[in-house]
């Protein structure tokens, strides 16, 4: 199931390459793909990314959220 996740607007209005967002959150590129599109991922994964974005925790329904 695909969700809806606001990932690649943030990445992009912040002005942070996919290579940056990989490293600041030590995951790989293929899974911030997977994210951006809308694929599932671990929590991990979603504790890994919210700080690299440079957000709180308590941002995570900003970023990353449920379809209905």
């Amino acid at each position: 199931m695909q969700r809806k996740n606001s990932v690649k607007q943030l990445r992009e209005s912040l002005l942070i390459r996919k290579a940056e967002l990989t490293r600041k959150a030590q995951i790989s590129p293929f899974t911030v793909s997977r994210i951006e599109k809308g694929l599932p991922c671990h929590m991990e994964t979603k504790r890994k990314i919210i700080p690299a974005l440079g957000l709180e925790v308590s941002d995570k329904d900003r970023v990353l959220f449920e379809s209905d």
